[in-house]
């Protein structure tokens, strides 16, 4: 009785309290929308990019939502780089000020950033840039500017590209907490730190000669942007010529150091048109509010850009995560709308389930049935990302972007061990040999291993069949590219995994040309939910919290922790097609 009476009363709570959200939430966001109408740029403006939220390539259609800024903590790549190319043509924006030290975003999508501040100079306007500190990215994108200033008692970070791996074989040993691995690929190290207390040679070697890939591209960019051979700038980087701001400014690494204050001076130098002496600097979200406004490209015929990006389930998916559900509904919407010509989909995935990737490579090969299919690569499509990518009429990637990783594994917890130590035994009771299955609390049988060890491989062929399909090589080809390697897009360009090095917006023009359409309009897709949606499922989450709550008093902390195990456990299902590995770029 007394566990619905409590009940009763968190519900009725929750019910006053949605009420009260709910008038507050219209009464602030009518608010939000009439400041939002009001903002102006002034003539003589500064454009500031400050790029600390994170960054997805694509938050959704916030233009149209007037609720969207009170939901979203991140920033949308699409909308930055719209922003970029409409300030190059806005009377009212004289230059750029990049105020950054430490970018939100993947390597491919700062070298996005940075090629269209590339396009931004050719206007003849200018980029500045400043920073207390700066880490080897922010420098990357900085490097663009025409000057680069650094706070005098801050400090540069240009050592080159390093990347840690964890194992965790003694651990599994010590608690008793073992991860049955089953795989195929000699590069699939993502259940390598399972297996050994110690970094494999492969993968030493496929690490080694990415992340020496990426830091090329770097190097590159930096060595254009400031004048510096490449190898002057390694010898930098060997010596960390720019470890204080009087050695990075010894190096050419920076121009000069200054306060913030006497930066904010040479702004006003620059822009040498500043009425008393103000100084009108435009923050990047509120310049979004304009350039949201200004639409690059018109016509009735459209390209549509399909975004998928983040892990790959088997489900819905969303904002954040690729499920066949979400792409298969924005894919067959582009298919059959007549006005929509030519598709290109933008992917930024590490990979997931196998099965869910090819759900939605089916619907890629339906789709480039009646029109053409370009794909886009961001900072990432590999494994799962590169399943459903591989298909397309032809590839684009960054020279930045990590791909490949064709393989899979599968992973099984077992607690074998873990039982017998605090006195937990199992015992199974079916009704055939095989009814039973696997028990986390039994080690794992040759029977149960060989059949995962089938799915795995069963799983492999079909993929080395969409790439050997998609990429017109022979399997072979296709398993000597594979084995779970990942590449940077560089050498998956030299290698032919991809088609073309470039940006989405050069895949767009691709798939324009292929529909043969001059004039064009972009549709975005998919539409996640708007602003209020969010809302409502923000506060049905509140309530579930509660009653999760309520459950946990009544049935006590321990057997509540078990039962989110179990969920957690109930939720992986299936072959998984993932990048080899956890790749912390530093």
């Amino acid at each position: 009785m007394n566990f619905l009476r409590n009940l009763l009363a968190a519900i009725l709570g929750c019910l006053v309290a949605f009420a009260i959200v709910f008038v507050m939430f219209f009464v602030f966001a009518s608010l939000l929308g009439s400041s939002k109408d009001s903002i102006s740029i002034k003539e003589n403006s500064v454009l500031e990019l400050k790029l600390q939220r994170p960054i997805s390539d694509y938050l959704g259609n916030n233009a149209e939502d007037p609720f969207a800024a009170l939901f979203e903590q991140g920033q949308g790549l699409d909308e930055i780089l719209n922003a970029i190319e409409v300030a190059k043509n806005d009377d009212d924006i004289k230059g750029i000020s990049i105020n950054n030290s430490f970018i939100m975003a993947g390597l491919a999508q700062t070298q996005a950033v940075r090629d269209a501040l590339l396009g931004f100079k050719d206007s003849g306007k200018f980029i500045y840039s400043y920073a207390d500190f700066y880490l080897q990215k922010d420098f990357y994108l900085a490097s663009v500017a025409d000057s680069v200033f650094l706070n005098p008692v801050g400090f540069m970070d240009f050592k080159g590209l390093s990347s840690e791996v964890l194992f965790f074989k003694d651990l599994q040993e010590k608690t008793g907490i073992k991860m049955e691995v089953i795989r195929h690929g000699k590069y699939k190290s993502a259940v390598e730190p399972f297996l050994a207390n110690e970094m494999s040679e492969a993968n030493r070697t496929q690490i080694q000669e990415l992340i020496g890939s990426l830091w090329n591209s770097m190097v590159e960019g930096i060595s254009d942007g400031r004048n510096i051979f490449p190898d002057n700038l390694n010898t930098i980087a060997d010596t960390l010529g720019g470890r204080t701001p009087d050695f990075a400014k010894a190096t050419g690494l920076i121009d000069d150091t200054v306060f913030y204050d006497q930066y904010e001076e040479k702004l006003k130098n620059a822009v040498d048109s500043v009425v008393d002496n103000d100084l009108n600097i435009v923050p990047l979200e509120d310049y979004v509010v304009r350039s949201n406004k200004k639409i690059k490209k018109t016509g009735k015929d459209k390209i549509a850009v399909i975004f998928a990006q983040g892990e790959i389930i088997y489900g819905e998916g969303g904002p954040d995560k690729i499920g066949q559900g979400i792409m298969n509904e924005a894919i067959i919407k582009a298919r059959e709308d007549e006005d929509v010509k030519a598709i290109v989909l933008r992917v930024n995935s590490p990979g997931g389930s196998a099965l869910a990737s090819d759900i939605i490579w089916r619907e890629i090969e339906l789709a480039k049935e009646k029109k053409p299919v370009i794909v886009s690569m961001g900072n990432v499509a590999a494994s799962g990302g590169y399943y459903i990518a591989v298909g397309a009429d032809k590839i684009y990637a960054e020279p930045t972007t990590i791909t490949g990783s064709i393989g899979v594994f599968g992973v099984v917890p077992n607690l074998t061990e873990l039982a017998a130590d605090i006195g937990v035994n199992a015992e199974q009771v079916g009704t055939n040999k095989n009814s039973v299955g696997y028990s986390l609390f039994e080690p794992m049988t040759d029977g149960f291993r060989n059949v995962v060890q089938e799915g795995v491989e069963d799983t492999y062929k079909i993929f080395l069949q969409r790439v050997s399909a998609g990429r017109g090589i022979t399997i072979a080809q296709a398993d000597s590219l594979a084995q779970g390697r990942v590449w940077s897009g560089v050498d998956a360009k030299r290698i032919g995994l991809i088609d073309e090095l470039g940006n989405l917006d050069d895949a767009i023009a691709a798939a324009a040309k292929m529909a043969e359409l001059e004039e064009y309009g972009i549709k975005k897709l998919p539409r996640y939910k708007t602003g209020i949606e969010k809302l409502m499922e923000d506060l049905g989450g509140a309530a579930a919290k509660t009653k999760e709550g309520l459950i946990e008093q009544e049935i006590g902390e321990s057997a509540y922790s078990i039962l989110k195990q179990l969920k957690s456990a109930i939720d992986q299902k299936g072959v998984q097609a993932r990048m080899p590995f956890v790749l912390d770029i530093k």
